[in-house]
């Protein structure tokens, strides 16, 4: 029954090799939506870790999502920095803006640092901004080093830049000095967004604590939502795929009627039918998710928003594949077991 498989699959190439490129064209985008998926929950791990905290001191009520911290008083970073539990303390202001750059405007994350402190980007090409007026910027900006921009009418230059700094699915941070920010986002005010400390602030009564963990949980449960359509997205094209294949095999197991009558004529059981169908799905849907996976490596590319496909998700693709290609020939299975065997003799 191999054999068969194999020979007809080989007699009936160009169907197997359309249904192998729909097939592998679906499921690369499959895998390309749980990078989508998985890039939101990324690019936030990539954010907060890079702060370097332990500990994040917020207004008091905050729900320790990163893109909606309330401003609090310049001098709640003095109180807590003198925290006897406290082994290093810095203010951060990290505010959602829009920077211009002659005609181009894009939106950003506007990060303002303490020069050296926690919080400042790492990893910098170039170097860090520690001047009034100087910027860091995320690659996923578009700007380069030596090329200005406009934040609330505050003039920024660009005198280094980061890789993997992004929040909102794609939308790059940009680090300024502290004042600098101060004066683009609360008119020079002493206002800030959080305290970020090293060691636990135990004296922050009145005030918000959240762990650099539970900042990371609460952003990501903000893009639930998003997640969530991406993820119903992801389901369609299985099914999509699932129909591809079954088209295949239905349309050879019309084909193969007077085959079935033949095979059964020489005393072929339906069970062994069905197996030669399954073969030949499976056979489909594998060779469709290896050449899935190399295009998704090639297409992550086109997105702005990160896509981070997760190792595991190249372990449950020809996981799913093969299931996906055994569901598949039980559309034909019905069409197989219902020849007669006495076609097998028609015309003789």
């Amino acid at each position: 029954m191999i054999t068969i498989t194999i020979q007809d699959l080989r007699y009936r190439a160009r169907q197997f090799l359309i249904a192998v490129g729909g097939a592998s064209l679906v499921f690369a985008m499959s895998l390309l939506l749980t990078g989508l998926a998985n890039g939101f929950r990324v690019e936030i791990h990539q954010t907060v870790d890079g702060m370097g905290a332990q500990w994040w001191v917020l207004a008091p009520g905050a729900t320790g999502r990163i893109l909606g911290l309330p401003s609090i008083p310049s001098s709640t970073f003095g109180r807590i920095a003198a925290e006897p539990g406290v082994q290093r303390a810095d203010p951060l202001i990290l505010e959602p803006q829009t920077a211009t750059n002659g005609r181009n405007t894009q939106s950003i994350i506007l990060v303002g640092y303490q020069s050296g402190g926690l919080g400042s980007p790492s990893s910098v090409t170039g170097r860090p901004a520690t001047s009034n007026g100087e910027a860091v910027v995320d690659t996923l900006s578009g700007l380069a080093i030596g090329q200005h921009f406009n934040v609330a009418g505050q003039r920024f230059v660009v005198v280094g830049t980061v890789v993997d700094r992004s929040l909102a699915g794609g939308t790059p941070d940009v680090f300024v000095p502290l004042a600098d920010a101060q004066r683009a986002l609360f008119g020079g005010r002493p206002l800030i967004n959080a305290v970020l400390t090293r060691g636990s602030p135990v004296g922050a009564a009145g005030l918000s604590l959240y762990s650099s963990g539970q900042i990371v949980q609460q952003s990501v449960d903000q893009q639930a939502d998003a997640v969530s359509t991406i993820d119903n997205f992801r389901v369609f094209m299985w099914v999509i795929a699932a129909v591809i294949v079954a088209a295949l095999v239905y349309v050879t197991a019309l084909e193969r009627t007077r085959d079935f009558a033949v095979l059964k004529a020489l005393g072929a059981s339906s069970r062994l039918l069905f197996a030669g169908l399954a073969l030949q799905a499976v056979l489909v849907a594998v060779v469709a998710a290896a050449v899935a996976a190399v295009i998704a490596n090639f297409m992550t590319g086109v997105f702005t928003q990160p896509v981070s496909v997760p190792p595991s998700a190249f372990v449950v693709l020809p996981l799913s594949a093969l299931v996906v290609g055994l569901l598949s020939s039980l559309v034909a299975l019905r069409r197989a077991i219902s020849v007669d065997p006495a076609m097998a003799f028609a015309g003789a």
